[in-house]
């Protein structure tokens, strides 16, 4: 595929073309002091410097809640697929490893088609990070660069933007760009020396071992006291999973409307620090300790889920958990770390 430049001023262009047409267009944009996704309506609000978005993209493959069926009380049931075509600007590559992890997973077993569906309606173009968070671990997650998933890849270097055109929509898209031209070699080189100054710059939390020694790690460190030590400042707010861009659990509810004739059958998000999460029929919770949930979430990402899909980590160092969580234990390099010097591995 190609790999071209334009100048922001022609990129901004094409943005505002691709806001005047039919499709929906979701971009990254300023919210105070903060950033988040959401529709964009004007060129001039994206914003491509961005350190880190409030809660992921993911959010637009998996929404916070999602309709999956509506249904005649007493009658017939007909699924509700969201086919709409979007496009989303400006994912960071640990977000985009987040999404193409769930891609891997809602395709296994039961393969979820309201999740496909949105997903292959999608065009990503996403961007290396320019600003750095401040809680962002990415390098110890080797997750600062994206090799696969989106359609476009920009990288900031100065005046212009190196294009990688990574699929068939991504290289239709740089054929709408105005001026888009192959990148010389000059250009190259300074993608390359962002994204190798981004190894350095993406590592505010950096964890002691290799990201695939977790697994065999936590082998080792079920009954370790640091769960129960850092769940009793656990409000069991959830806020973690809230923002984690690779938790996808959900939960599945029924909803009649009022007239008691019709309603539909949702999911919304649901998270496994929540208190309830665990409950099951006859009221019995399998995870009603707060340590135990604590543990949990830990382990599904450095043990659990690398189990299901080739050994990659479930963690991708965005940093949200750190700065979501008000008692500030939800570091997972702190406890990854402190595990390295307290676990006996053999």
């Amino acid at each position: 595929m190609s790999v071209s430049t334009v100048t922001k001023e022609q990129f901004k262009q094409f943005v505002s073309a691709l806001v005047d047409s039919d499709q929906s267009v979701i971009g990254i944009q300023a919210k105070d002091d903060k950033f988040a996704f959401g529709e964009l309506n004007n060129a001039d609000d994206l914003r491509l410097d961005y350190d880190v978005s409030i809660l992921p993209p993911k959010k637009y493959v998996l929404p916070q809640k999602e309709t999956l069926l509506s249904f005649e009380v007493g009658g017939d049931s007909q699924t509700v697929q969201n086919t709409a075509p979007a496009v989303l600007i400006g994912v960071h590559p640990y977000d985009m490893i987040a999404i193409n992890q769930m891609d891997e997973l809602f395709r296994q077993g039961e393969y979820d088609s309201h999740y496909m569906n949105r997903r292959n309606n999608l065009t990503i173009i996403a961007c290396d990070v320019v600003t750095p968070s401040k809680n962002v671990f990415a390098s110890s997650m080797n997750t600062t660069t994206a090799e696969s998933g989106f359609d476009i890849m920009l990288t900031d270097i100065g005046d212009a933007y190196v294009v990688e055109a990574a699929t068939e929509k991504g290289e239709a898209l740089v054929k709408q760009m105005p001026g888009a031209v192959e990148a010389t070699p000059d250009a190259v080189s300074k993608r390359n020396a962002a994204r190798e100054k981004n190894e350095t710059a993406l590592d505010q939390h950096k964890l002691d071992c290799k990201p695939a020694f977790l697994p065999k790690l936590l082998e080792k460190a079920y009954e370790h006291p640091i769960w129960e030590e850092k769940a009793r400042l656990c409000y069991s707010c959830g806020s973690c999973n809230q923002v984690c861009p690779t938790c996808y659990c959900f939960d599945v509810q029924d909803e009649v409307e009022w007239d008691m004739k019709s309603g539909c059958r949702y999911r919304a998000w649901d998270g496994c620090l929540l208190q309830n999460f665990a409950t099951v029929a006859g009221n019995h919770n399998f995870r009603q300790k707060r340590a135990d949930r604590f543990r949990h979430r830990l382990y599904r990402k450095g043990k659990y889920v690398p189990g299901k899909i080739d050994g990659e980590i479930a963690c991708v160092g965005c940093g949200r958990c750190i700065t979501a969580c008000t008692s500030k234990i939800a570091n997972p390099v702190e406890i990854y770390n402190a595990l390295m010097t307290e676990t006996e591995i053999g």
